[in-house]
């Protein structure tokens, strides 16, 4: 499965946010990070404040705060603000084969693997994961 990049964005600005809930992150913080313009990743950061996961602070020391729970917050919750998971359909104009319908099946438990699998990877446990990638554990 590969993520959009809005998608990654989400998840990296939410690593940034989470890792130190009280701080207000200005977005250009975090798109110089990234290699991203700060206008691209507004709009990335505007969806999550409307979802509830950051808040934008405004004026001097203003920026973005991580205002959801790491421990309830996956990365399904997310994924999901910025990807499709509709199924995939036949594309080529003919009537579907028993080949295109074999592999829309393995396609759909892909999807149901991937979902289920990010559906039970909070916030908390990427915090964890990501202060043992520092460590060099």
């Amino acid at each position: 499965m590969k993520l959009q990049v809005n998608t990654l964005l989400a998840l990296y600005s939410v690593m940034e946010f989470a890792a130190d809930p009280q701080r207000h992150i200005p977005a250009s913080e975090i798109a110089d990070k990234y290699g991203v313009s700060a206008h691209h990743l507004a709009k990335v950061l505007a969806e999550l404040a409307r979802a509830g996961v950051v808040m934008s602070v405004r004026g001097v020391g203003g920026g973005y705060r991580f205002t959801a729970n790491v421990r309830r917050l996956t990365l399904m919750d997310i994924i999901q603000l910025f990807e499709d998971f509709s199924p995939v359909h036949h594309q080529h104009g003919e009537p579907e084969t028993p080949v295109d319908r074999a592999i829309g099946q393995v396609m759909t438990e892909i999807d149901q693997i991937a979902r289920a699998t990010f559906s039970s990877i909070t916030v908390a446990t990427m915090l964890r994961l990501v202060e043992r990638q520092g460590s060099g554990e």
